[in-house]
């Protein structure tokens, strides 16, 4: 060991030396928020290029989602909370209400649904609910507070099924009559089909991916990837807005997570919606065993989504009701901006209005408007009156007011 003597009056003393280890200069500046340094002028990192973003862009790959969602949670959730006060109202949470118009029987085999026929889970198959009960619910959920009135039917697709979608469409053009948004959920629908949901005034159609291309196949073997994207080009080509999203916990990897947000983010047009549902096991169903997503999984994918789609809604799906107030709050912190909210989901529980309600009022948060949404609702009231003027708009179909807020 090195040693250096001190001079002492009565002799010497032998002391040991530290040996300093020195660092080497950085020729960036350091953050004083984060502590680290700063990538030089002209060198941003994909985080910081998504921080700053003005605007939406399709052109994402998958490499570059990836270190967003790997990116420390931290300071993940700090960056898209910034993002989404860029684009969003941070106060603001639209409130959907989700009825399930005809339930179970479906012929599909995906691995989490208890509708599947192919699975013994105690659920009943029904027949289609009345265009009256359906516009009466949606009546309900508008006097609490529900914006958009989501209606599923458990159907792989919409062939030979003319009157069943002539029923939606009444159903459809009921529910805007009313002064909500309306959006439907009927499997795979051809072009045809979603230009006849358009004329009806429909908003949006949800059309799950579930989960990355490369997963899907160990989830569902009955409907292709390609068939799911082929819907919503459909949609998109029709003029309806599209709502897409998936369902963590069907036994995927984080790399799913971020292959699910890449295929959405890189469509011609971003999903006006995208849902986050995390998997309820439903005993019956092949995945009824599982464990619960993690929340932290969960949030990332939630702020992720938030800085790859920045002007997109991001709904607080299935699974919400199993997730203290204080997670949902950070989810909504980190980007989420609608819930569903109501008496049920499809087939699981969901948070009941009043709940939802309290939960508000604690936090100062606020039913959104359809005008903070998709703002269609002004366009949507001169062409509904120039039709009822030439007597081609259906007789139960009204102008509709603005959305009412509690």
């Amino acid at each position: 060991m090195a040693q250096r003597m001190l001079a002492r009056p009565f002799g010497f003393i032998c002391l040991p030396t530290r040996i300093r280890s020195f660092s080497t200069v950085i020729d960036a500046p350091i953050d004083p928020r984060t502590q680290r340094a700063n990538p030089p002028a002209g060198k941003r990192s994909i985080l910081d290029d998504a921080r700053q973003a003005t605007a939406p862009r399709t052109n994402w790959t998958k490499e570059e989602i990836s270190q967003v969602y790997n990116t420390p949670l931290i300071e993940l959730t700090y960056a898209s909370a910034t993002v989404h006060r860029r684009f969003h109202d941070p106060a603001a949470i639209q409130m959907c209400t989700l009825m399930n118009i005809k339930t179970g029987g479906c012929s599909e085999d995906c691995s989490y649904c208890a509708q599947s026929s192919r699975y013994d889970t105690g659920l009943k198959a029904t027949k289609m609910s009345s265009v009256d009960s359906v516009l009466e619910a949606a009546r309900i959920a508008k006097e609490n507070g529900s914006s958009r009135f989501c209606m599923g039917a458990a159907w792989r697709d919409m062939r030979g099924r003319k009157t069943n979608l002539k029923n939606v469409k009444a159903m459809v053009t009921g529910v805007r009559a009313l002064g909500m948004e309306a959006c439907v959920t009927l499997g795979m629908i051809d072009a045809e089909q979603a230009k006849e949901l358009k004329a009806a005034g429909l908003t949006a159609y949800n059309h799950n991916l579930d989960t990355s291309r490369e997963h899907y196949p160990s989830v569902i073997t009955t409907r292709t990837y390609d068939e799911r994207l082929n819907t919503i080009k459909n949609v998109q080509e029709a003029g309806i807005h599209v709502c897409t999203g998936g369902i963590l916990g069907l036994g995927e990897k984080a790399r799913d997570h971020v292959g699910l947000i890449y295929t959405v983010a890189t469509l011609p047009a971003h999903p006006e919606s995208f849902p986050v549902n995390a998997l309820v096991p439903i005993k019956g169903t092949p995945l009824g065993e599982s464990q619960v997503i993690s929340f932290d999984a969960l949030l990332r994918t939630i702020a992720t989504a938030r800085l790859v789609m920045p002007r997109t809604i991001i709904r607080l799906a299935a699974g919400r009701h199993t997730m203290r107030e204080e997670k949902q709050i950070l989810a909504f912190q980190a980007g989420a901006n609608a819930v569903f909210t109501g008496e049920k989901m499809l087939t699981t529980a969901c948070n009941g209005w009043e709940e939802d309600k309290a939960m508000f009022e604690r936090w100062g948060l606020r039913p959104m408007t359809m005008e903070e949404t998709i703002g269609e609702t002004v366009e949507y009231n001169e062409r509904l009156s120039r039709e009822q003027a030439v007597g081609t708009a259906p007789e139960e179909a009204q102008p509709h007011a603005r959305a009412s807020v509690m």
